[in-house]
């Protein structure tokens, strides 16, 4: 590896033919003098010798590369997958392009061989078809041709077009640069105060809804009380039209028996009113001190009530002992 390594870095240097002397040394060598033997198995050992850092600096290089050629082999194998795909779709199209043609001989000029064998017509017709392949080939040809001058100009075209656009572009891409970085600070900025206004009418939009929501559940509450009184209104005046339709009819027909009925229930009515009215403006109350008094009298009392009450209960409770007890007293005496 570190040969492979140093020869991509000098492959026709002297030092890589010293580093091969060194490493199978010579006759020559061995036979000279002991301090340049020494001196030269010192640069063996320097030269040879590697670190374990050197070590893994060249395997990670190895590596590297290894992953850089693995790469372009993928690469090249996919280019190659596709070219032979293409050759095959291109083999497909040849094939059914000659079963077709053979299929036509067969059917124009095989078939009339065969039945007129040695005439004339036969091979005129053979003759006649294999000119107007030739000629079907020729005009295809020509017309490719064409094509092929029309792509060729094209190409030219786009080329030049090329050529003029990577000069103005290498003369136009610095001060293009420039405004471009102008632009971006002067949009960035105006996106960050559009961006401020965004949120402050966020804020002040979500605020205003809360506020039309009230309002417009307040307005709904108005509308349907609105709506409740104008039906309640028109009711009642309704009612009241009735009743002085009716008391005008009921006052028209005095001498009926159901108007003397109506004019009794309405004198009663008034006689009541005016004992209710004079009842009323005769009602006086006691002072508060005496009613807060007697709600404390009752209080007591019926504090007292519930104690006597858990005083019978306790007596009704030691009687039922009592007479458990004087029972058993008896059923002894009459036992004795």
């Amino acid at each position: 590896m570190f040969e492979k390594w140093y020869r991509k870095l000098e492959p026709s240097g002297p030092s890589l033919q010293l580093l091969t002397k060194m490493q199978d040394p010579t006759p020559e060598l061995m036979q000279t003098h002991g301090r340049y033997k020494s001196k030269l198995h010192g640069a063996t050992d320097y030269f040879v010798g590697l670190t374990v850092e050197q070590k893994c600096e060249l395997a990670e290089r190895e590596l590297v590369e290894m992953k850089d050629e693995i790469e372009r082999m993928k690469k090249n194998s996919e280019q190659t997958l596709q070219n032979l795909e293409a050759v095959i779709e291109e083999a497909d199209v040849w094939w059914t392009d000659i079963k077709k043609a053979m299929s036509d001989f067969e059917k124009d000029v095989i078939s009339t061989i065969s039945s007129k064998k040695g005439s004339i017509i036969a091979s005129e017709k053979l003759l006649r078809y294999m000119e107007e392949k030739n000629r079907q080939r020729d005009l295809l040809r020509e017309k490719l041709r064409l094509k092929n001058c029309l792509l060729k100009g094209y190409k030219k075209k786009l080329q030049q077009q090329l050529r003029q656009k990577e000069q103005m572009g290498e003369t136009l891409c610095e001060v293009r640069l420039q405004e471009l970085q102008v632009r971006n600070a002067k949009y960035q900025q105006k996106i960050d105060e559009k961006n401020q206004e965004l949120l402050q009418l966020k804020l002040t939009s979500r605020k205003t809804v809360q506020v039309f929501n009230f309002y417009h559940r307040k307005l709904q509450d108005a509308m349907e009380t609105s709506m409740s009184l104008t039906k309640d209104i028109s009711q009642r005046k309704e009612l009241l039209e009735k009743i002085e339709r009716e008391t005008v009819v009921v006052e028209k027909g005095s001498s009926c028996p159901l108007s003397l009925f109506l004019r009794q229930q309405r004198a009663e009515a008034e006689r009541v009113n005016r004992q209710l009215r004079k009842q009323l403006s005769d009602y006086s109350v006691p002072p508060v001190l005496s009613y807060v008094q007697k709600k404390m009298e009752i209080a007591e009392l019926e504090k007292n009530l519930k104690v006597w009450e858990r005083k019978v209960a306790v007596a009704k409770m030691s009687l039922q002992s009592y007479r458990r007890a004087w029972n058993q007293v008896k059923k002894s005496a009459n036992e004795h």
